[in-house]
């Protein structure tokens, strides 16, 4: 096999005649190919296709990675790649191909998106009326449910499963007077929860104003039709109330239970109540609180130390 520029192109050319003709791939799928295997080309500089090795693989892998380019596509170019010697294989002697078992490298994992802690409060505070206004049955119903999934860190289900009174089938209730609220999980798992002193304002101030379930059931928080709330619901009257209040992100609830384990974690450092609280059968679920807790203080540290920044 030439080691010539115009040899390795070739047989390019040639594989993407094959993509089109016999597997039929569409004209978006096979440029997508072009661009991928033409970079493999200009990557490997002067060494032909038969002298591509694994470690030869391996460190172009390495000098996209360096590059910053995305993992997911990184991965898409040796599956390009590999899919490219595959048929070489089948055209002429190859030793081995030489992108298998060539991995990219791990994504790292995405951080929960977490509201600062004046954003939260400033979201789910009640706001100051107007003149004369008071606030409607819906808005006295939408501030309780979105303070408690901010005090608890409920997830939007376990919010919408409660009930006004603890009955034989009930999933969750409040107890004000334990300041706690108990509620049914993942894996059926039940647990207790404190609430804190501005959600159970917040659900006396509904409750006084509740009206009879138009179903007769006992669900403690009703939608505009009197019935129990769906999640859906709940999460349509966040990102609207979001949107009016000037929220400065898409706002849904698992941020406000995001943000609930993100701001305990930074006042207690307790990782081990959050994960309790949370409902986390184990601790790694919620290690991933940790980081955003880290981020919050290296934010602090850039702001506030005089030699964070560099001139």
């Amino acid at each position: 096999m030439s080691d010539a520029p115009d040899s390795k192109l070739a047989w390019i050319d040639a594989y993407l005649a094959h993509l089109r003709g016999v597997r039929q791939l569409s004209p978006h799928t096979a440029a997508a190919y072009a661009r991928d295997l033409r970079e493999l080309a200009t990557l490997s500089g002067a060494l032909d296709w038969d002298r591509l090795d694994q470690h030869a693989i391996r460190r172009l892998t390495a000098k996209l990675h360096a590059q910053q380019l995305d993992p997911r596509s990184i991965a898409r170019k040796l599956s390009s790649w590999r899919g490219f010697f595959r048929w070489l294989s089948e055209q002429t002697p190859l030793a081995a191909n030489p992108v298998q078992g060539v991995r990219a490298p791990k994504r790292g994992k995405s951080l929960p998106r977490a509201l600062s802690v004046d954003d939260a409060v400033q979201l789910v505070a009640p706001r100051r009326p107007s003149a004369g206004a008071t606030p409607t049955p819906a808005e006295l119903c939408n501030r309780a449910m979105f303070e408690l999934l901010y005090s608890s860190g409920l997830r939007v289900s376990e919010l919408a499963g409660l009930d006004l009174t603890p009955g034989k089938d009930s999933l969750g209730w409040v107890e004000a007077g334990n300041r706690e609220v108990t509620v049914t999980g993942k894996g059926n798992k039940r647990r207790t929860v404190p609430v804190g002193s501005a959600a159970l304002e917040a659900l006396r101030a509904w409750l006084a104003v509740r009206p009879a379930p138009s179903d007769g059931g006992n669900a403690l928080f009703l939608s505009a039709r009197g019935t129990r709330v769906s999640p859906r619901v709940i999460q349509q009257r966040l990102q609207a109330h979001g949107v009016t209040h000037g929220a400065p992100v898409h706002v849904h609830p698992h941020m406000l239970r995001h943000s609930f384990a993100s701001h305990v974690l930074q006042s207690s450092g307790d990782l081990r109540a959050v994960q309790e609280m949370l409902g986390h059968s184990s601790v790694s679920s919620t290690q991933v609180y940790t980081a955003l807790d880290f981020q919050h203080l290296a934010e602090v540290y850039d702001k506030a130390h005089p030699r964070a920044k560099l001139k």
